[in-house]
């Protein structure tokens, strides 16, 4: 591939990625992710040290180091089409020369670490617990447009899926770093992560809108294919693993459960669970 054109790589007039706005010096061999902006702050908290901060729209970063590790922390905004995003420039960043606009021959492997709050599936994974996502379930369309390889298992289970959901789609069914679940997802409960388009109808929620399909949460719930069942929901996790595989980077996505939609439960201190959470991760990466 020869140089990219500027209107498919956009840079502002310093130099930095579009919708990011950082520069490849920003970005450390770890970078830990988060929905919400607010939770940047959560992270950086516990840095040793902050070096640098950029606040653009609703990507937030704060770059410091923890323990001696230099850590990127940035957040994302909730949807899979923010984490193509935000994936695509971090990627841009590390593996494509921005001053000639040409791919880098050597390419940069990430470690980038999810870190965010889920609803459980399943009646007997409880609130304030700790999941590390095995495989992530995506049911929104962000690999129709994407060549993404996934094995027999994965479209075995996506068939099936679609199948079970009655979606005009298959889901794609994509599995996470097995290296970072080992080293971060110790004594965690390993699940299988729904990922969802929206958090009413997409996930089952009705308030005063009528759902197309009114047994979609039952029909995750209760699907299973020997011992793998689906664990939990939320909105992010399957863009993370579907896009890190095609650009070759290390992802992880680590849960803090603060709902379980069997008991119909939501926490008192959602917060806390987070924290404990972050430090977690902080103490493993």
């Amino acid at each position: 591939m020869g140089k990219i054109p500027e209107s498919e790589l956009i840079l502002n007039k310093d130099g930095s990625v579009y919708h990011l706005n950082l520069l490849p010096k920003h970005i450390s061999d770890i970078v830990l992710t988060v929905g919400d902006p607010s939770r940047v702050y959560m992270v950086s908290q516990y840095f040793d040290d902050i070096d640098f901060e950029m606040n653009r729209r609703e990507f937030i970063t704060h770059v410091g180091t923890y323990k001696g590790k230099r850590i990127t922390v940035i957040s994302t905004g909730m949807g899979t089409d923010n984490v193509e995003i935000f994936m695509t420039e971090l990627d841009a960043l590390v593996n494509i020369d921005l001053k000639k606009r040409e791919i880098k021959q050597r390419k940069k492997k990430l470690k980038i670490i999810r870190i965010g709050t889920s609803g459980s599936l399943q009646e007997d994974i409880p609130l304030g617990s700790h999941l590390v996502s095995d495989y992530a379930v995506g049911m929104d369309t962000l690999m129709c447009y994407y060549n993404l390889p996934q094995d027999e298992f994965e479209l075995e289970t996506s068939k099936e899926l679609q199948k079970q959901t009655q979606l005009p789609f298959a889901p794609y069914v994509v599995r996470g770093s097995q290296t970072l679940r080992d080293q971060i997802g110790t004594d965690m409960i390993v699940g299988n992560t729904v990922t969802c388009p929206g958090f009413y109808a997409p996930q089952g929620r009705k308030l005063r809108a009528e759902l197309k399909n009114d047994r979609l949460f039952e029909s995750l719930n209760y699907y299973h294919k020997d011992d793998f069942w689906l664990t939990n929901f939320e909105m992010e996790t399957a863009g993370y693993y579907s896009m890190g595989r095609i650009l070759g980077h290390e992802v992880l996505s680590v849960n803090a459960i603060i709902a379980n939609r069997i008991k119909n439960k939501f926490s008192k201190n959602p917060n806390k669970i987070v924290d404990s959470l972050i430090r977690k991760v902080l103490d493993r990466v």
